[in-house]
């Protein structure tokens, strides 16, 4: 799930990242155009409900590509992205546009 927020940094909106707790993985990993598609830099962690959820503050306006990393070998989309686009693995990734509309 995808939730978006006024962000406390001019220029930017902030994107929450969210899936169910209840999923049987040991870690996951937001990798995508806003972390040069770094698998290890933006981990999830788990909320007060255990779930697991990370945050990002990115440039209103703008479109990213992404694709979740479940256990570092296992890529997932996210269901309720904004579009979905080819990649050149033969995928698709999915894409958040950074707007309140």
């Amino acid at each position: 799930m995808i939730q978006k927020e006024p962000s406390y940094a001019p220029g930017k909106v902030r994107v929450i990242f969210k899936i169910p707790g209840s999923l049987w993985v040991e870690s996951i990993n937001l990798v995508g155009d806003f972390n040069a598609w770094d698998v290890a830099s933006l981990p999830f962690e788990h909320d007060e409900n255990d779930d697991w959820v990370i945050a990002l503050d990115l440039d209103a306006g703008q479109s990213y590509r992404f694709r979740y990393l479940f256990d570092g070998m296992h890529w997932r989309d996210e269901w309720q992205a904004d579009a979905y686009l080819p990649n050149p693995h033969g995928g698709f990734d999915s894409v958040v546009v950074a707007s309140l509309e």
